[in-house]
C-alpha cells in the first residue's frame, strides 16, 4: 500500500516539562517525522526475550541520541529515510518503532533491526502479559518470560480429586471450551498460582496469557476494562488469526464471595459480563480466578452451571498423599498438608501455621 505524500505545511513543536525524561523526549523525537508528514510509515515491533549480544543497530543505522534510565536504555537511530526508537528493559525485552519514507522503506529497516536479536523460546518458561493502569500513560501490558513447569511432571504436588479436575482442564482446547470462568479455590499454599503457571504452557499454542495487576482499577474503570478485554497480541498483529487469551486474577476474595453486590458496586457485573455477556462475545476470553474462599461463601452467580470452565478445589494433600510425596511421615499432621508446607518439612522447617492434634477434650 502506497502512503500519501508529506505535507509541507503540518507544524511540528516538540514541547517538554520538569516531569518528562530523556527517554521521554527519545520518545517525542521519533514521532517528529511522522507527526510533520515527512514519514508517513510507523511501525511498532515487540520483542519479549532479546538475545544478551544483539545490538538492535543496522549497519546503515546512525546513532543520535541515547538515553539511559534505572528500568530502560533508550536509543534514536537514523537511516536513509527512516528513523527508528530502540528501547530495551533488562530482563523485559524490547520494543522497535520505525517511521519512514515509505512501508517498503520502513519495513526493510525494520527487519535489518531486529534480525537475529529474539531469543529463542525455553521450553522451560512461558510469556505472560502484566497489565496495570499508568497514571501517565492509561492501560499498560508488559510481556514477561516466566518459569512454566511441564504439568506431567507437577501433578503429584495436588490431592487426587484436585489431579483429576486439573487434568481435565490441562487438556482443554478451543473446540471443548464451554464455560469462560477458571475459578481456582482453596487454601493458601496448595499450589494454585503454581496450576496457572503450568497452564500457560500448556496452552502455549492456542492461547495468550494475561496476568491483571489491580483488578480493583480494571473493574472500576470501564475504559481500562475495554482496554484489556480487547486486548493485544503478543507480536503485536491482530486480525482473524488471533488466539484465545486468558486473564488471570489473583486473590480477588472480595469481588466474588457472596455480599460482592453490595460491596464492590458494579465490578461483579462487569466481571460476569465479560464471561458471558454483550463485552465478553466474540472477544474469546477466558477469566481464571484464584480464591482463598470456601466455595460456599462465593456469589451464587459466580458459581451456578454454564458459567465456569472449571471449578477446581486445590487444597492440602491427605496425610497418605503427604507421607508419600515427602518420603516419610515425619512432621505431616494426620489431617495432611499443603504443598507450602511439604516443601518446609523437605528443607528441615517446621512448617509455621501446622494445626496441632488436641488431645483430650470431647470424644
Amino acid at each position: 500500500m502506497r502512503t500519501a505524500p508529506a505535507d509541507p505545511a503540518l507544524p511540528s513543536v516538540l514541547q517538554y516539562d520538569d516531569s518528562d525524561t530523556p527517554c521521554d523526549v527519545v520518545d517525542a523525537l521519533v514521532l517528529a517525522d511522522f507527526v510533520t508528514g515527512r514519514h508517513p510509515w510507523s511501525r511498532t515491533l515487540r520483542l519479549p526475550r532479546v538475545r544478551p549480544d544483539a545490538t538492535l543497530t543496522p549497519a546503515d543505522g546512525r546513532l543520535l541520541r541515547t538515553a539511559i534510565e534505572p528500568r530502560q536504555r533508550s536509543r534514536l537511530l537514523a537511516g536513509d529515510g527512516w528513523t527508528a526508537r530502540v528501547v530495551s528493559w533488562k530482563g523485559r525485552g524490547a520494543e522497535v518503532t520505525v517511521t519512514a519514507v515509505s512501508d517498503e522503506v520502513g519495513q526493510a529497516a525494520l527487519d535489518r533491526i531486529v534480525d537475529g536479536a529474539a531469543e529463542p523460546e525455553d521450553p522451560d518458561t512461558g510469556r505472560i502479559g502484566f497489565w496495570h493502569q499508568n497514571p501517565r500513560r492509561g492501560a499498560q501490558r508488559d510481556l514477561r518470560s516466566i518459569a512454566a513447569p511441564e504439568w506431567a511432571a507437577i501433578r503429584h504436588n495436588y490431592a487426587a480429586d484436585a489431579r483429576t479436575a486439573l487434568d481435565g482442564l490441562m487438556a482443554a482446547t478451543p473446540e471443548t471450551i464451554s464455560g469462560r470462568l477458571v475459578l481456582l479455590h482453596g487454601a493458601p499454599g496448595t499450589g494454585k498460582t503454581t496450576t496457572l503457571r503450568a497452564l500457560s504452557r500448556q496452552w502455549r499454542d492456542w492461547c495468550q496469557v494475561d496476568c491483571v495487576l489491580d483488578p480493583d482499577a480494571l473493574f472500576g474503570d470501564a475504559a481500562y476494562l475495554s482496554e484489556v478485554a480487547v486486548g493485544e497480541e503478543d507480536d503485536g498483529e491482530g486480525g482473524p488469526g488471533r488466539r484465545w487469551r486468558l486473564l488471570i486474577l489473583e486473590d480477588c476474595d472480595e469481588l466474588i464471595r457472596g455480599e460482592a453486590k453490595q460491596a464492590a458496586g458494579q465490578a461483579l457485573s462487569r466481571l460476569l459480563n465479560l464471561t458471558d455477556g454483550l463485552l465478553g462475545q466474540g472477544r474469546d476470553v477466558l477469566v481464571a480466578i484464584t480464591t482463598n474462599e470456601d466455595l460456599s461463601r462465593l456469589h451464587p452467580a459466580v458459581v451456578r452451571p454454564g458459567r465456569c470452565l472449571a471449578r477446581v478445589e486445590v487444597g492440602p494433600l491427605s496425610y497418605p498423599e503427604a507421607t508419600r510425596w515427602l518420603g516419610a511421615s515425619v512432621g505431616v499432621p494426620p489431617q495432611g498438608a499443603t504443598l507450602a508446607e511439604l516443601y518446609a518439612l523437605r528443607s528441615g522447617v517446621a512448617p509455621v501455621g501446622a494445626v496441632p492434634v488436641e488431645i483430650g477434650g470431647y470424644l
